[in-house]
C-alpha cells in the first residue's frame, strides 16, 4: 500500500463537472489500494475575485483580515471535494491548514512553515479517511489564520508528504508536466519525463511558472519526489527526483524566459570599499529582490553598476537608487523596464564544455545582443531586450535540438 499525496489547483476544480472528475480520480487510486491525501486550492478565479472584493469594500486592509479571507476559498473547496468523495463511497474528512497542523510563522500575506503536526491527518488515514486539506495556508505561533501566498498549495502538498513520510507527491495542474520551453513560444516543444531538484529549481527560479519555487526548494531539502503532471488528462507527466549519479545527465534540459524584470544602472559609481554594500544593504531594507548584479571595470576611479530586479519592484528600487547617488559620487541612474532574462538549464553542463560558446555564437548569430549574462553550476542567463525574447527562446531551443530529445553527455 502506497501514502500518496495528490494536489489539485484551482484550474483542476474549477467548476462542479471539475470537482466531480477530481473526485472520481482520487476513488480510483484509494480502490486500487493507496492511501491518499488530497491538498486543494480555491476554486477558478475564486482568490482573485476575494482579492478584487477587498479592495471595493475598504482602502485600508490589513494582513491579518486579508489572510481571513483569502484562505475562505480553499475551505470552501475542501468541503465541496469531501462531499463529492462522500456521494463515491470514499470516506473523507476535509481540514483546515491549523486543522492539519501547520504552524506558521506572523507574516501575513507570505507566510513561512515552522512546523507541521499532522496529527489528525494519521488518525484520519487510520480510520481509513481520505483527508482534503486547504492549501497555502495555517496558523500563525500567535494563533491567528496565516496564508502561505500565491502558490502555496504547492509547497503544503510536499510538506505534509514530507511529514508523513509519502511514497509520492502528485502536484496536478492544466499542463501535462515540465516542458523543454514555454510551449506558447515553440510549438515543438517537449515533455520532460524526469528532471532534477536543482534543474527544476533553475528553472521555476527564471521563469517556469508551475510548480512553485518554494515547494521545489521544500521538496529537494527533504527528499520528496515529486510527479507533475495534468489533472485534464490523467497521463504520466514529470518525475522530479534528487539527481542519480550513475544516470547520464542532459546536457541541457530546457530554455526558460522572464519577462517581468526591469534594469537599473547607476553610473559613475566612485570606485572605493563599501559602495555596492551600502547600495544593496538598502534595497534590502525596502524588501526588493536583487537577481542579477554586474560591475564594470573601474575607469578613472569610476565605475557603473547594473542589476536586475522583478519589474513590480522597479520604481521604488529606482527611488532608493536615485536617493543615494551623491552619497556613492555617481552621475545618475536609470531604469529600463524593457529586458527580459532567457535561460540555459542542463545538470550535464557541469561537464560539458562548449555549452556557453554555443548559448553567445547562437544569439549573435541571430542579431540578438547580450546586455547582462549570470551562471550558477547548471545554468547560463542572458538579459535581452524584451522585444527579442521569445525569438532568443525559439533559438536556443533549436540549437541545443531539444524537440528531437534529450541531448546526452558522451
Amino acid at each position: 500500500m502506497a501514502l500518496i499525496v495528490q494536489k489539485f489547483g484551482g484550474t483542476s476544480v474549477g467548476d462542479p463537472e471539475r470537482m466531480r472528475a477530481v473526485a472520481d480520480h482520487v476513488a480510483r487510486t484509494v480502490r486500487r489500494g493507496n492511501q491518499v491525501v488530497v491538498v486543494i486550492s480555491a476554486m477558478g478565479k475564486e482568490t482573485d475575485d476575494l482579492l478584487r472584493m477587498a479592495t471595493e469594500v475598504a482602502r485600508v486592509r490589513p494582513g491579518r483580515e486579508m489572510d481571513m479571507l483569502i484562505t475562505a476559498g480553499e475551505r470552501k473547496a475542501t468541503a465541496l471535494l469531501g462531499m463529492a468523495l462522500h456521494d463515491r463511497s470514499v470516506p473523507a474528512a476535509s481540514f483546515t491548514g491549523s486543522q492539519a497542523g501547520f504552524i506558521t510563522d506572523t507574516t501575513h500575506t507570505n507566510a513561512k512553515i515552522v512546523e507541521v503536526r499532522p496529527t489528525r491527518l494519521r488518525q484520519a488515514l487510520e480510520a481509513g479517511q481520505v483527508p482534503v486539506v486547504g492549501g497555502a495556508q495555517g496558523v500563525s505561533t500567535d494563533g491567528d489564520v496565516t496564508f502561505l501566498g500565491r502558490g502555496g498549495s504547492d509547497t503544503t502538498a510536499v510538506a505534509i508528504a514530507h511529514a508523513l513520510e509519502a511514497d509520492i507527491c502528485e502536484l496536478y495542474t492544466d499542463v501535462t508536466g515540465v516542458f523543454t520551453t514555454d510551449p506558447r513560444v515553440v510549438a515543438d516543444a517537449r515533455r520532460i519525463d524526469r528532471i532534477s531538484f536543482d534543474e527544476l529549481l533553475e528553472m521555476t527560479a527564471n521563469g517556469c511558472p508551475k510548480p512553485a519555487m518554494r515547494s521545489v526548494e521544500y521538496a529537494r531539502t527533504h527528499g520528496v519526489d515529486l510527479h507533475v503532471r495534468s489533472a485534464f488528462t490523467w497521463e504520466q507527466g514529470t518525475l522530479v527526483t534528487k539527481e542519480d549519479s550513475d544516470m547520464e545527465q542532459a546536457i541541457i534540459s530546457a530554455v526558460t524566459h522572464d519577462t517581468e524584470e526591469a534594469k537599473i544602472t547607476i553610473t559613475g559609481v566612485e570606485d572605493r570599499p563599501g559602495v555596492a554594500g551600502k547600495l544593496f544593504r538598502a534595497l534590502a531594507e525596502q524588501q526588493v529582490n536583487v537577481d542579477v548584479i554586474v560591475q564594470n571595470t573601474s575607469a578613472a576611479g569610476h565605475t557603473d553598476i547594473s542589476f536586475t530586479v522583478p519589474k513590480e519592484d522597479a520604481v521604488r528600487a529606482g527611488e532608493v537608487t536615485s536617493g543615494l547617488t551623491d552619497e556613492m559620487g555617481a552621475s545618475g541612474a536609470v531604469v529600463d523596464d524593457g529586458i527580459a532574462r532567457v535561460s540555459v538549464i542542463g545538470a550535464g553542463m557541469k561537464t560539458h564544455p562548449g555549452v556557453a560558446a554555443t548559448v553567445f555564437e547562437t544569439l549573435a548569430a541571430n542579431e540578438i545582443n547580450i546586455e547582462m549574462i549570470s551562471t550558477s553550476a547548471i545554468r547560463i542567463s542572458c538579459v535581452v531586450r524584451e522585444a527579442q525574447i521569445e525569438h532568443a527562446v525559439q533559438c536556443l531551443h533549436a540549437a541545443f535540438r531539444l524537440d528531437e530529445g534529450p541531448a546526452y553527455v558522451d
